[in-house]
């Protein structure tokens, strides 16, 4: 893996009293300069890359630099030289750093921050080295050295960038002061800020120079840690005889929080104050301590477990030959859909730099599946010790590169099976026109991809650009609670919130698809029924009716068993057998749709059976019905409970049943009867 670049950075911020003045009811320069260094050095901390930073201050009261000598370089003060950003430097800039009441010139603060930055990388190897000026310019700046310091700029290689409160093309925003415009230092301050990033580079020089106000909305997004894409270096092959050299690199990849917590003294804060002792016991009277070489893992198989020892473990793991993408065959794109795309990763796969043969072999497969609509059907190993993957290649041909994208498909215990009726059959459910007209304006009116006036489309929801709001949150308390460890948590930022809502573009569009949508689609109110006794009075009379009429329940009726319970255990059983003949009844005609009639059925049953406390009935039919299973033929309706997680009633949930928790969960994981 190559070596991450690292960045020298100098933060030379200007704490003159100029900087402390500002209209009535506005922040200062100086607490929009301090916003501005917080937020960059969070996003730094957060980021947990190498690159170091150095903090210095002009117009301090103090002086603390090597130049000062001779009555030059006054009032400049290194208050931190060049290393890692952290939390403690965070509460310095939070508890330290004052405008102070003095004055110094930005072109001295510059040529102190050149030297600290030849001092201290000096034998060291930094990829880029930058300082960063924010100040309000409203000092008096002797240009006399200016081309000097420019030249010096120029042979040392280090960057320079400008935060100001003003625009550096005297646009768009308000002077500084209240309306009066700039001052006679502010204007020739800017003339030289100028001069300075335009020889610096002509073309764009002055895109380096920023504003306070961007910087703090722009700075608020906390950036995610760094991570140099590492290369998986594999062979591509086709059958035994065809084998093409490739590198893969993620492309899209899960990210999650490092799990950092750690268990620490409440009082001292200090992790290395806690020691944790894990002891292994025998559950008997004594506790007796068991050593741990003494233990073996033991997988629990319904109510038994399977002891496995640690050879056991390892002889258990799936075994490969090592890493592996080999082609199993071809089919067309159209086979593969989009929501059988599983897995937390998109792979691009490249033929090496250097590898002109795999390049050639590789652009001609690329180019062969594109042309057909084709992809590959690649069996993926990760490494050794890795599980094996069944996936899809899909050609990818731009402008510059071209590769395959490999993305993960689902094994057959990854899919989830449903089953439900058409809406097409049943006429209540068929829409009008006038209603299929107003769903139309709707989705129109809601499109997040539009035209502009050159025709060019324009995405106005772009997700990608979008940041995860939990880990946004997740910093923002971090940091404030490291710098503040007595107050409450801030709220979320306005920013933050707004993120993932609806876009005002959009949301003034579909007001008036939606108050059409209202009246086409007017919603009532349903009141349930009550008091309904028996099952006779939920599912009708099974004497006279066909099995059609037999089979249809009113959905709007409440089966209630604590109803019809007081005082009788007879009557619970006789409405409990009820309710399962009808139950029975249903699944004896083997259609979807009466599969379905049952399920509210034994839902219901379950719900009540809970509520009255008595678990045997139903555990007894659910347990009579698993074993009939394969004999009648309803595996699919056994599939329909399982999804539903209609499982044994616990011990947890009626004091009387004989099943565990545990045992129930078995029995839910256990669902596909013996054949």
């Amino acid at each position: 893996m190559a070596r991450s670049a690292k960045t020298a950075l100098v933060l030379c911020l200007d704490v003159g009293f100029s900087m402390s003045n500002s209209a009535p009811g506005q922040e200062t320069p100086f607490q929009l300069a301090k916003k501005v260094i917080q937020k960059f050095v969070q996003r730094q901390v957060f980021a947990e890359n190498k690159d170091e930073l150095a903090l210095v201050l002009f117009g301090s009261d103090n002086t603390k630099n090597n130049l000062a000598k001779d009555g030059q370089y006054q009032n400049i003060s290194v208050h931190r030289q060049l290393m890692i950003p952290n939390f403690e430097l965070l509460e310095e800039i939070q508890n330290d750093v004052h405008p102070g009441s003095q004055q110094a010139d930005w072109l001295d603060a510059l040529v102190v921050c050149m030297d600290l930055l030849q001092n201290e990388t000096l034998g060291k190897r930094y990829e880029r080295q930058n300082i960063v000026l924010l100040t309000d310019l409203n000092t008096p700046s002797s240009p006399d050295q200016l081309d000097v310091i420019i030249g010096n700029l120029k042979r040392s290689g280090v960057t320079l960038q400008f935060f100001l409160p003003f625009p550096v093309d005297g646009g768009g925003s308000k002077p500084p002061d209240g309306g009066k415009g700039l001052s006679a230092e502010q204007q020739q301050g800017l003339e030289m800020t100028k001069q300075v990033m335009m020889s610096l580079d002509e073309d764009d020089g002055l895109e380096e120079v920023y504003t306070f106000s961007d910087a703090i909305e722009k700075l608020s997004v906390f950036k995610r840690v760094e991570k140099r894409p590492m290369a998986w270096p594999c062979t591509l092959t086709i059958g035994s005889s065809l084998a093409i050299k490739i590198v893969g690199y993620k492309a899209v990849c899960e990210e999650r929080p490092r799990k950092s917590w750690s268990v620490v003294d409440a009082q001292t804060h200090q992790k290395d104050d806690i020691k944790r002792d894990v002891v292994y016991c025998l559950n008997d009277d004594e506790e007796t301590e068991v050593q741990k070489d003494d233990t073996i893992q033991g997988y629990r198989y319904g109510s038994d477990i399977v002891p496995f020892s640690k050879v056991d473990q390892d002889q258990m793991k799936y075994k490969t030959d090592g890493k592996s993408f080999a082609v199993l065959g071809f089919t067309k794109q159209s086979m593969i859909s989009r929501h059988q795309f599983v897995g937390t990763q998109v792979l691009k796969v490249f033929a090496p730099k250097d590898d002109e043969h795999a390049g050639v072999a590789l652009s001609g497969l690329i180019r062969a599946l594109d042309d057909l609509k084709m992809v590959a059907v690649v069996r993926y190993v990760y490494a050794r010790n890795g599980n094996p993957q069944v996936g899809a290649a899909f050609p990818c041909i731009k402008e510059k590169s071209e590769c395959l994208v490999y993305v993960q498909l689902p094994f057959m215990e990854d899919l989830r099976q449903y089953s439900f009726p058409s809406l097409e059959n049943n006429k209540k459910y068929t829409p009008s026109e006038e209603q299929l007209s107003a769903v139309d304006s709707l989705i129109d009116s809601m499109m997040l991809v539009e035209e502009d006036e050159d025709g060019e489309k324009m995405d106005l929801f772009k997700v990608n650009h979008i940041p995860n709001p939990q880990y946004q949150r997740l910093f923002q308390c971090l940091h404030h609670r490291a710098v503040n460890p007595s107050a409450p948590l801030p709220p979320m930022d306005p920013w933050l919130t707004a993120a993932l809502q609806r876009p005002l573009a959009v949301a003034s569009r579909c007001q008036a698809p939606l108050e059409t949508m209202k009246k086409k689609f007017p919603l009532k109110e349903v009141v349930k029924k009550k008091e309904l006794k028996t099952s006779k009075e939920l599912f009708g009379n099974s004497t006279e009716e066909s099995d059609a009429k037999k089979a249809k329940v009113d959905e709007d009726d409440d089966f209630n068993l604590a109803d019809i319970t007081e005082g009788s255990i007879t009557q619970v059983r006789d409405v409990c057998q009820q309710l399962t003949g009808r139950i029975e009844q249903l699944l004896g005609n083997k259609n979807m749709n009466y599969y379905i009639k049952c399920i509210p059925c034994i839902q219901t049953f379950r719900e009540q059976s809970v509520q009255v406390g008595n678990a045997d009935h139903y555990n007894s039919y659910i347990q009579s019905l698993k074993t009939s299973i394969p004999v009648r033929g309803l595996q699919e309706f056994w599939d329909m409970l399982v999804q539903d997680a209609l499982t044994l009633i616990n011990k947890d949930e009626v004091d009387g049943s004989r099943f565990s928790s545990h045992d129930a969960k078995q029995v839910q994981e256990n669902l596909l009867p013996p054949g």
